[in-house]
């Protein structure tokens, strides 16, 4: 029988290609989207995923949507905690609000999103649980401290949780990417991203969605029981840890 996956943020961007690779290997894939509702019945049509809507950043939305998801196609057996938002200002200018939204939305869903499987996962004596973190999280960024403690603590979470979870068949990893084709590094200036942003990347070119697409499918895989509490870098070589 088909393991049932949940990517949250997973129709469009990165999450959309993870949710799609998903499908490809074999899964039943639910993909969790917050707002955008014309962006998420496109790719509902696309690619007949199932397409479902909540805020991450709500315990109580959470436990709602996987409730529904597990009524529509199973218990859950692969997470991966993918949405995340930005909303980037030096600190001495940030507001609480632009703080509070992106800790809880990028963070705090961890927890609102992993609470809800994590039982299951220790009665069936299975899970894989992959948190898309940030090469921000590892290196910091200038104009993001609210986004790299979020992705930081990504990390942290991931080697907790893994602790607790590897007797039980539970593996918990962390990826985190670098700079990633998707429309939000596509609204960058052109001068900006040639001149600034590609000289740092050793390997000359921006990642594609579908390579950390591959490296998730992977870590759900049964091939990866051994590798847990683990950060894999998807960066081109721009960080190493």
């Amino acid at each position: 029988m088909a393991r049932v996956a949940v990517v949250t943020g997973g129709t469009r961007g990165i999450g959309a290609a993870i949710s799609k690779a998903l499908k490809a290997a074999g899964y039943k894939v639910a993909a969790n989207y917050a707002g955008n509702d014309e962006a998420a019945q496109k790719f509902k049509a696309e690619t007949g995923i199932g397409v479902y809507k909540w805020d991450v950043s709500s315990f109580e939305a959470c436990a709602a949507g996987i409730k529904q998801v597990e009524a529509d196609l199973g218990p859950v057996e692969v997470l991966v905690n993918n949405a995340g938002i930005t909303r980037d200002s030096q600190l001495h200018r940030m507001k609480p609000e632009q703080w509070t939204a992106v800790i809880n939305t990028n963070l705090g869903s961890l927890f609102n999103m992993t609470r809800q499987v994590i039982e299951g996962m220790y009665e069936r004596k299975f899970g894989r649980i992959v948190n898309i973190s940030s090469i921000n999280g590892q290196k910091g960024q200038f104009g993001q401290t609210n986004y790299s403690a979020a992705k930081a603590g990504e990390i942290g979470f991931t080697k907790a949780l893994a602790q607790e979870g590897a007797r039980s068949g539970i593996t918990v990893n962390a990826i985190c990417p670098g700079y990633i084709n998707t429309e939000m590094v596509q609204a960058v200036p052109k001068d900006v991203l040639e001149k600034s942003i590609l000289p740092l990347i050793p390997i000359g070119r921006l990642g594609e969605p579908e390579e950390v697409a591959r490296c998730v499918v992977f870590l759900a895989s049964d091939d990866a029981g051994l590798i847990t509490g683990s950060t894999l870098t998807a960066n081109g070589g721009q960080y190493f840890t």
